[in-house]
């Protein structure tokens, strides 16, 4: 088991913690030890980020091994009439640990590269972060559940300024079908806010 390299980073993550958003786009979305497709998937996703306002994107994500990345893309429309956000991202996912007796989870290392696009409002975003959870499978039930935890450190540029933050990502994935997945995640920490997503597998 492979855990001291991913240990490094979420101490790395802890030791800053400040405010604003994680993953790739700013937005509370985050990800599952493991993905849900043998070749690709796609879908949407649905965030209410802290501070108010909606973001809507599309996402494409495709397999290499034990290795997946992933391209997302929308528009962020805050509270209060302010102006919209493109949003521009891109994420990688590396499994590095698989459950033992001693330790009863998966895990994946996560980064990305991202950001916020506005007139004269440009930010952009590298996340850092450790998923951590197991698939659940009820019995008599074709319906499984992927619950997960990711601690996230990650860099923040724009407008003159720099940073590296904290947040707390929790979340499900629900195999509804062999071919469509539901999911929801949760920002705790610098990040609060929701994010909701509808995932076509093949």
């Amino acid at each position: 088991m492979r855990l001291r390299p991913a240990l490094c980073v979420v101490i790395l993550a802890c030791a800053s913690a400040s405010r604003v958003a994680a993953q790739a786009t700013g937005t509370p979305s985050y990800n599952a030890p493991y993905r849900a497709f043998t070749r690709s998937e796609f879908g949407a996703v649905l965030s209410f980020p802290e501070g108010g306002g909606t973001a809507f994107e599309g996402a494409y994500r495709m397999a290499s091994g034990k290795f997946d990345l992933g391209f997302r893309g929308g528009i962020f429309s805050p509270d209060g009439g302010g102006d919209s956000q493109l949003l521009l991202g891109a994420e990688a996912r590396q499994r590095v640990v698989t459950h033992t007796e001693d330790f009863p989870l998966d895990g994946a290392l996560i980064l990305g590269i991202g950001g916020r696009f506005s007139s004269g409002n440009n930010g952009v975003i590298i996340p850092v972060g450790l998923s951590l959870g197991r698939r659940v499978d009820p019995k008599d039930s074709k319906i499984s559940i992927v619950p997960y935890v990711q601690p996230t450190g990650f860099f923040t540029a724009g407008n003159g300024n720099t940073d590296f933050l904290f947040a707390l990502g929790l979340g499900a994935d629900f195999r509804l079908s062999p071919k469509f997945d539901a999911r929801i995640s949760a920002g705790l920490g610098d990040l609060e806010g929701v994010s909701l997503g509808a995932v076509w597998v093949h």
